[in-house]
């Protein structure tokens, strides 16, 4: 009983592509021809008989000396074929690929590293993946930040600050008579730009965030960062000074594991309190943990 009509399309469309992936293994090497065939020997041949037969068919299709515009191109064909079979190495490739036709990308990775491996030199290779690295992370970072901010836009929280953007602009004057869609198409457009939106885990991009920015910075990073050690060092433990604000405010963000941004939005009295406090000290951090434990429970 013959198969049913949707297995022989299922066949031929998979023929079709076994088809379009194999045949390219080869084809990379000679195009759709035989390197054999295209210098007429077997592929049992030995060096010096392809190299005798490559030279009588070079001399034969010379565009010197044949002027036919078929045999030009068969000429480019011969000498590329010789390219191939005269070395060893990639010689072993193509009857490889000759044998193993299935194995599509295993046998183009090697083509490819054959030809331009040795001729591509490896910092241009890093810094060409750097450069797409950092593309896609920059693209990426636009589109999480935009998408985020378009979550905010959406909360009654924004459109709140923004109604009183507008009703502060406008000098506690509304116009009662706009309709909500009029109303909120001016504020998206301008009155929004003024809004700082900071959002958390979403900030926005910034070339100097970049993977690719960032290792070229390296050694200056690195330096920047021995120098602050080392001026630290002398000044606090060999000079024994007292600890500036800036500095006293880093070791009280670092003691109670503040992240940076959350630092940054707490109100200078409540920093100032703190750093009075020398919680960098480890008793002085205890009693004010404990605190915090207490006033916690009292709350609850």
């Amino acid at each position: 009983m013959a198969p049913p009509v949707p297995i022989r399309w299922w066949a031929l469309t998979s023929a079709m592509v076994l088809f379009l992936l194999v045949s390219p293994s080869i084809a990379i090497y000679c195009d759709e021809d035989d390197c054999y065939d295209l210098l007429g020997v077997s592929q049992n041949a030995n060096a010096t008989e392809i190299k005798k037969s490559y030279y009588k068919l070079s001399l034969k299709h010379h565009p010197d000396k044949n002027p036919d515009p078929e045999s030009k191109k068969l000429f480019v064909k011969i000498a590329n074929a010789y390219e191939i079979l005269k070395d060893e190495a990639t010689r072993e490739q193509y009857d490889y690929a000759i044998a193993h036709p299935e194995e599509v990308f295993y046998n183009t990775a090697r083509y490819y590293h054959a030809y331009y491996g040795h001729k591509t030199d490896p910092r241009a290779v890093l810094v060409g993946l750097l450069l797409v690295l950092s593309g896609f992370q920059y693209l990426n970072q636009w589109t999480t930040y935009n998408q985020a901010i378009a979550m905010v836009k959406k909360t009654p929280a924004y459109r709140n600050r923004l109604k009183a953007l507008e009703f502060e602009r406008s000098g506690g004057v509304t116009n009662k008579k706009k309709s909500n869609k009029q109303m909120n198409k001016k504020p998206d457009e301008d009155l929004s730009k003024e809004l700082d939106l900071q959002i958390k885990g979403a900030e926005k991009p910034s070339i100097w965030e970049l993977i690719g920015v960032r290792l070229i910075l390296l050694p200056y990073t690195i330096g920047k960062l021995l120098l602050w050690h080392g001026r630290w060092y002398w000044r606090y433990h060999v000079k024994k000074a007292p600890y500036a604000w800036e500095d006293a405010s880093y070791l009280t963000q670092r003691s109670l594991r503040v992240p940076t941004d959350s630092w940054m939005n707490i109100d200078e009295s409540t920093k100032e309190d703190l750093v009075q406090r020398r919680l960098w000290e480890k008793s002085n951090l205890e009693s004010y943990m404990a605190e915090m434990r207490k006033e916690s429970k009292r709350r609850r």
